[in-house]
């Protein structure tokens, strides 16, 4: 939830509000944990009191706001906004991308790339492109150019439906999983994202999971001109991250969900 959303001096009250009913938590809950009187955390809700930036910090951190939002929280309270979004290429994120590089390359010979919060992906080894490339050489462009979105890989029409398997029990998993990181991130471009594809769904597809509770972990299993691979996938953070870029990456790995996708990939490194 952007500060954008709040037009009024009541911004700081109805966003404290709003993410403590994100993370359902009764106002005596919030307290207890974040060691806040909860009459205190009323007040600050009414709007009868107002926040010191200590307190934003300690609030937003019980919330597990992400950065991006404590910064809003912040200016919505008067104050400027302390946790800076670099670039990529910043110099202050080489050790980090270094960090990236080295996860990325190390799990060769199997796909992993890193993603932001709206699933754009930024970062992606050999074995991830490889794996794009046997769904077509042009299977990026024919989604409509832009960024390379996963979402938008797996849900535009012309992306890789027709060649998962699994589908009507994978879909609606990775939907539910975009809405969820959506609401618990405050990722207003994920939304962006998820209301731009709603319109191809089938709704049906997207709410109705075939049941896959007897498997540990559901693979994503795709078929292409006789070559079947299927692989189910592990995500990795950054847990102390105090710049909004490294808070919202995503490392996603994948692992072989059968033999003879590990011998595929294995072979196509030797």
């Amino acid at each position: 939830m952007s500060v954008s959303a709040f037009a009024s001096n009541d911004a700081f009250p109805q966003i404290l509000k709003a993410w403590r009913s994100k993370r359902r938590l009764s106002q005596l809950e919030l307290a207890l944990q974040s060691g806040v009187s909860q009459r205190h955390v009323s007040f600050l809700e009414s709007g009868r009191a107002k926040p010191s930036r200590t307190m934003i910090m300690q609030l937003s951190e019980t919330l597990e706001v992400p950065l991006r939002e404590r910064n809003d929280w912040l200016v919505a309270a008067g104050f400027a906004p302390v946790f800076r979004a670099r670039p990529l290429d910043d110099p202050q994120m080489t050790q980090i991308m270094n960090a990236v590089r080295i996860m990325l390359k190390n799990h060769e010979p199997f796909p992993a790339l890193a993603i932001d919060r709206a699933w754009n992906i930024r970062l992606a080894n050999q074995p991830f492109e490889n794996l794009g490339a046997m769904m077509g050489d042009d299977i990026w462009s024919r989604l409509g150019g832009g960024e390379r979105n996963l979402m938008r890989l797996f849900f535009h029409p012309n992306g890789v439906k027709p060649f998962v398997t699994n589908w009507a029990s994978i879909a609606p998993l990775l939907w539910h999983r975009a809405q969820r990181e959506a609401e618990t991130l405050g990722g207003a471009e994920m939304k962006a994202v998820l209301a731009d594809l709603a319109q191809y769904q089938d709704a049906e597809t997207l709410w109705s999971a075939e049941d896959s509770a007897l498997v540990p972990v559901l693979p994503l299993t795709m078929q292409k001109d006789g070559m079947h691979v299927s692989f189910f996938t592990v995500i990795a953070t950054f847990g102390t991250a105090q710049d909004v870029t490294a808070d919202e990456l995503r490392i996603e790995t994948f692992f072989p969900a059968d033999e003879a996708t590990d011998r595929l990939f294995k072979g196509a490194q030797a």
